[in-house]
């Protein structure tokens, strides 16, 4: 059943709760009201032919005011579209149906995005795997969906294989998309895991920057080791040193390198401000 009446005793459970699910359409209507009698019916059929990809909540608003009131229902009909607990869209009186097919369209996952969310949920009962098919099965319905790639990268990243996480997120273009924290973040993961996988070791690198302070090639492995081993303090000031013996060394990685790992923490916190510090000294 994909449309039901819904009242203040049950709103919790078959709206609120139910849109952390699917979303949740809800429809403020009374009896007297003409308009509601042509767009109630229509809502009904639209959530049969949608087949559940979206929930069909009835209210009577003169039976249940205080529903009506949390919600801020000034005329009916008053239609409420709520995801995750929160209202995401509305509208208020009757509409034509291709106009309600364009708004609901606005509200409901595409099959790619409902792949999506089946993926995230696999991977979050450690079904890695299969949430990497999942996900290759929304970028087949939408290729030019870019957090699906993004979702991919970071669960391949988890597996491991760093240079196909790479390959995903070298493929991104959306401006949006690359400007965001969690894909700076992942972009760092994996140009940082690349560079500490030479497989000398902590101690053969400290001995060679001992032995000459300008060996940068040793000292930026020494860097990715260090920050790879989660002292990334110590790494940073491995690179710290490297912009300030050779700025040019390596098309100025030891700057860039800095930069990764500021995203790679979140870009924010006292670790970020203080090595920006002292990188801003550096560069002045």
């Amino acid at each position: 059943m994909f449309s039901q009446d819904v009242t203040q005793i049950d709103f919790e459970e078959k709206v609120i709760a139910a849109s952390f699910r699917q979303p949740v359409v809800i429809d403020f209507w009374a009896p007297w009201c003409a308009p509601c009698k042509v767009l109630k019916p229509l809502l009904e059929k639209l959530a049969e032919e949608y087949g559940g990809r979206f929930l069909l909540a009835k209210v009577n608003s003169d039976e249940n005011p205080e529903v009506s009131a949390q919600f801020k229902v000034r005329g009916i009909p008053a239609v409420k579209a709520v995801v995750n607990g929160t209202v995401v869209d509305e509208f208020t009186g009757a509409q034509p149906e291709s106009v309600v097919r364009a708004w609901l369209e606005k509200i409901i996952p595409s099959p790619a995005e409902e792949l999506r969310h089946a993926a995230q949920q696999l991977a979050a009962t450690g079904d890695v795997d299969g949430a990497l098919q999942k996900l290759s099965e929304a970028s087949a319905l939408d290729p030019n969906n870019e957090w699906v790639r993004v979702d991919a990268a970071e669960l391949l990243l988890h597996k491991g294989e760093t240079h196909e996480a790479q390959r995903l997120l070298d493929s991104l273009k959306d401006v949006d998309v690359l400007k965001d924290a969690r894909v700076l973040q992942l972009k760092a993961h994996t140009r940082l895991a690349e560079m500490s996988g030479s497989g000398e070791s902590e101690a053969a690198l400290s001995a060679a920057v001992a032995a000459d302070g300008n060996d940068l090639e040793a000292r930026l492995k020494l860097a990715n080791v260090l920050i790879a081993s989660n002292r990334v303090a110590e790494g940073m000031d491995q690179l710290l040193e490297i912009v300030q013996r050779d700025r040019k060394f390596k098309d100025d990685i030891g700057r860039k390198t800095l930069l990764d790992v500021f995203n790679l923490l979140g870009g924010s916190g006292e670790l970020v401000k203080d090595y920006r510090r002292k990188l801003a000294g550096l560069l002045n």
